[in-house]
């Protein structure tokens, strides 16, 4: 049998892809090695969002050839699909593959290890593509888990390749849908997070909106949380709003991606919306939801982006209060127009993304602050701390108990927990009652 190890990059439907990828070997025959120099084959799924995630998925492949001569590697996913002849060059890796028909990958493997030959093998997306499906068995133990509803982007943000590595929209469906998630809470999963390249634009060819999944995700027996992953404003409706707030399984954690609160540096980004838009939307997520959380990505150092830009995006992202702020600098991804557009000193980019830092950990701290005293239910999960029992509140705050208080396990079991003062990343509290919600 041999020994497969897995390295993936990028976002959660990176990781999700990943997982399937796991499964289908599994189904071949192949066992999961501990480490890259136990394994006979290394899959690097890569990232292509930016510049630097492309340069670390090919210094992957670099340094695995270097320290595992002797094994098949892999790279596929995102890169190779929107920039194939680039990727043909890293002739360091064995067999080169992109977002399409990943179920075949084992038999690549398979045909490379018995035959000695490299394969590269990336089909185009057509226009009329439909969501690949692929039947999977989770490998893991975790409480929760990632379901990828949605594929494709046709957005065109400046910055960003995503739609030449991913093609154009397209969603599981519903039925579908139904299947997963009741094979996941069949193998002990009691939440799960919807993903996609966009998942706003779910059903935006089939007459469905994202709500729909939501709503099937909720009817699953034994899933007792459904939250969603990154969200693109503009698709969010007040009718969307009105049928999650119906929704008791659902989370009120909205990552909504901003990218700047500038509208200047948004329309040089081609972003859909502006911050006044943007600013609206959480006003009515917030008349339904008065306990959500907003968490965002804003990106520093775009081009051309002015001091007062900046500003303007640090003064918007305090006056939302986010709950967390994923902060990254713009890295130039060539073939994208923001790459011709001018740059900036990357001295510049450091000294904004420390600044932005600094806010988001202030407004972190301070949204963890006004959960003191709260009783909030928390699903626990791996217990890795010989101190402390880690889970998350619907919001998605970080809650750590002390095992002091209780020394059983507590994994993927739900207890009303009081939150009692704040840690360094987290909230600290004790349980509340004995009863499991």
């Amino acid at each position: 049998m041999y020994k497969i190890f897995f390295i993936t990059f990028g976002c959660k439907v990176s990781q999700y892809e990943t997982e399937l990828l796991r499964s289908c070997f599994s189904d071949s025959g192949f066992v999961p090695a501990d480490k890259a120099t136990d394994a006979d084959v290394i899959v690097v799924n890569s990232c292509t969002v930016t510049g630097s995630g492309d340069s670390k998925s090919v210094y992957a492949v670099r340094k695995l050839r270097k320290d595992v001569p002797d094994a098949v590697i892999v790279l596929t996913g995102c890169m190779p699909q929107a920039a194939p002849e680039a990727a043909e060059r890293v002739t360091e890796a064995d067999i080169i593959t992109g977002t399409k028909e990943r179920a075949k990958l084992p038999e690549l493997v398979l045909a490379a290890l018995t035959e000695k030959r490299r394969i590269v093998d990336i089909q185009p997306l057509d226009k009329d593509e439909t969501f690949e499906e692929i039947p999977y068995v989770p490998t893991d133990s975790h409480t929760r888990a990632f379901v990828k509803i949605q594929d494709g982007c046709e957005c065109y943000c400046t910055y960003c390749m995503i739609p030449y590595a991913r093609g154009r929209f397209r969603s599981k469906p519903l039925d579908d849908l139904r299947r997963e998630v009741a094979m996941l809470a069949a193998h002990g999963r009691r939440e799960v997070v919807l993903t996609g390249i966009n998942i706003a634009f779910y059903g935006h060819r089939e007459g469905l909106r994202l709500a729909d999944a939501v709503e099937v995700c909720c009817q699953t027996e034994g899933i007792e949380r459904v939250r969603l992953g990154s969200i693109e404003p503009e698709m969010m409706l007040p009718d969307d709003l009105d049928r999650l707030a119906a929704l008791p399984q659902f989370c009120p954690q909205f990552h909504l991606s901003l990218q700047s609160g500038s509208a200047a540096t948004l329309r040089r980004m081609n972003r859909r919306y502006t911050p006044e838009e943007y600013a609206f939307l959480t006003e009515q997520i917030r008349a339904r939801f008065p306990q959500a959380a907003f968490t965002t990505d804003i990106m520093v150092g775009f081009p051309n982006e002015t001091e007062e830009e900046f500003a303007e995006s640090m003064a918007f992202a305090e006056k939302i209060g986010f709950s967390r702020i994923h902060v990254f600098q713009y890295s130039p991804r060539q073939g994208t127009p923001a790459a011709k557009m001018e740059q900036i000193p990357d001295a510049v980019k450091h000294e904004r993304a420390d600044r932005m830092k600094a806010l988001g950990e202030r407004l972190s701290r301070a949204y963890m602050q006004s959960l003191v005293g709260q009783t909030v239910p928390v699903l626990f999960e791996r217990e890795k701390s010989e101190d402390f029992h880690n889970g998350h509140a619907p919001d998605y705050t970080l809650i750590k108990i002390s095992r002091k208080n209780s020394k059983k396990s507590l994994r993927n079991h739900i207890f009303y927990v009081t939150i009692e003062d704040v840690g360094d990343d987290c909230c600290l509290g004790r349980i509340a009652s004995e009863d499991e919600v």
